[in-house]
């Protein structure tokens, strides 16, 4: 598949795998992914699989991704992560913004701009997630709701941070349901992101960043979804948790 830019998936293993589940999952995602060089690959396994997970990507083409992480350095804030933590362990990317944590943390758009400079400021890739829910795109108010989570979510970041963020568009009401963004409905948001982009930055900016799209993406359905113009990846939830169906969706991707 010839693209403008190059593919990432990333999987988000959320609030799943112990420490001895996680090395046998990248164990064999190693073996099937073995020499695949034309899509960048991330695996997001929870805080506690982190160390080992990176001492058992460390000769592969995987790339290690954390599920969040704290606005603040270290400090006095029980319970949470600091970048410098995550880079420890050889985190280059972490998730940011995920609608879970939008409706269960209420995480605001605010927030998710001071995590955005503090993951660029430990050399951390952000992956910025943003999103409608079912209510407010059967109110047609898609655009407007991911134009205000773009801007307040990315607020700040200069052009050169911009283009080492990639920005994930995951409709809610499709995360875990079954259902997925049709393939025009996907290609509409993403190219709409792209044009926020280019408001808020240039052109330049706006054909560099990578939009992933997330949304019960599998097999079956990664190939369409990422002959998209605008779809640069996905970011992939319950899929990615067993390796054969998160190769399959790689291998389907190119």
């Amino acid at each position: 598949m010839n693209k403008e830019r190059k593919l990432i998936v990333a999987g988000n293993w959320k609030m799943n795998k112990t420490v001895a589940e996680a090395l046998d999952l990248v164990r064999n995602l190693k073996i099937e992914l073995a020499n695949l060089k034309e899509v960048d690959v991330v695996v997001c396994p929870p805080f506690t699989a982190l160390g080992e997970v990176s001492k058992a990507i460390l000769d592969s083409n995987l790339r290690l991704g954390a599920q969040n992480m704290s606005e603040n350095n270290f400090g006095a804030y029980t319970g949470e992560i600091a970048a410098g933590m995550l880079k420890e362990f050889s985190v280059r990317y972490v998730i940011l913004g995920h609608s879970e944590r939008r409706q269960y943390q209420k995480e605001s758009d605010a927030l998710i701009s001071k995590k955005s400079l503090a993951a660029h400021a430990a050399s951390l890739k952000p992956i910025v997630c943003v999103g409608e829910t079912l209510a407010e795109r059967e109110g047609a108010q898609t655009e407007k709701v991911l134009e205000t989570q773009v801007r307040g979510s990315l607020a700040g970041l200069t052009k050169d941070q911009m283009e080492e963020t990639v920005v994930a568009y995951e409709p809610v009401w499709a995360i875990g349901t079954g259902k997925t963004a049709t393939t025009q409905q996907a290609q509409e948001a993403h190219a709409f992101i792209r044009g926020v982009l280019l408001r808020m930055f240039d052109e330049t900016v706006a054909r560099r960043v990578r939009i992933q799209y997330g949304g019960s993406v599998k097999p079956s359905n990664a190939r369409e979804l990422m002959s998209q113009p605008d779809v640069d990846g996905a970011l992939v939830g319950g899929a990615s948790l067993e390796a054969g169906s998160f190769a399959d969706i790689i291998k389907n991707s190119i």
